[in-house]
């Protein structure tokens, strides 16, 4: 399975953050390096029978799409996971810890947890555990195509998704003049977008 990092953070619509940024708790996955938790994320997706990961953070990344090896940790560690799973967009988030490996972490160990349901023999209660992380669909006239201004027909690539957000973005960034509910919506169709078309590294 091959999985997209994605900058900057979307953080999904409805889930409570960690405020203040100061009291977030420092969690002893120090052992292991971003690189290892985030593989351990993607096998986790795996088990569970997950695609088209995309793990968003604000930990910039190179033009290929890896996250830059050495750069500052962000102050704003949180971490959100999409994939789809049995048809179904998800998400798992995470930013109560201090660093971004270990919000991915916690995230790993989370699914790892709800797939020992599924060992347990009791799917019925998993499929119920995962109702609450199904992603929020788009709003009506919101669609990731008309966000993003790509007409119906177009075939879409991963490179066209951030040739058009990184267009876009100059204008609905609040730092240029947008707001957060248009830089919010940005983000949502490029996410959407990368998933829906099943986009890989």
């Amino acid at each position: 399975m091959k999985t997209i990092e994605s900058y900057p953070l979307t953080w999904p619509e409805g889930w409570k953050r960690t405020v203040p940024l100061e009291i977030r708790r420092n969690w002893p996955f120090h052992r292991g390096s971003l690189g290892k938790h985030r593989d351990s994320l993607e096998d986790e997706v795996r088990k569970l029978g997950g695609i088209n990961l995309i793990i968003s953070t604000n930990m910039k990344v190179r033009k290929d799409g890896g996250i830059i090896v050495g750069q500052a940790e962000p102050r704003d560690a949180g971490v959100a996971a999409y994939f789809t799973y049995n048809e179904k967009p998800m998400c798992f988030a995470c930013d109560q810890f201090e660093t971004v490996r270990e919000n991915i972490r916690a995230i790993a160990l989370t699914i790892e947890s709800i797939r020992a349901i599924e060992r347990y023999g009791a799917s019925d209660m998993m499929e119920r555990a995962f109702k609450g992380f199904t992603a929020i669909p788009e709003k009506a006239g919101e669609y990731w195509r008309d966000v993003l201004q790509f007409p119906p027909e177009q075939k879409v690539t991963a490179a066209d998704i951030e040739t058009a957000f990184k267009r876009l973005a100059h204008v609905a960034h609040p730092d240029k003049g947008g707001d957060v509910e248009q830089w919010h919506l940005l983000n949502n169709a490029r996410q959407n977008a990368l998933r829906d078309i099943g986009a890989q590294r």
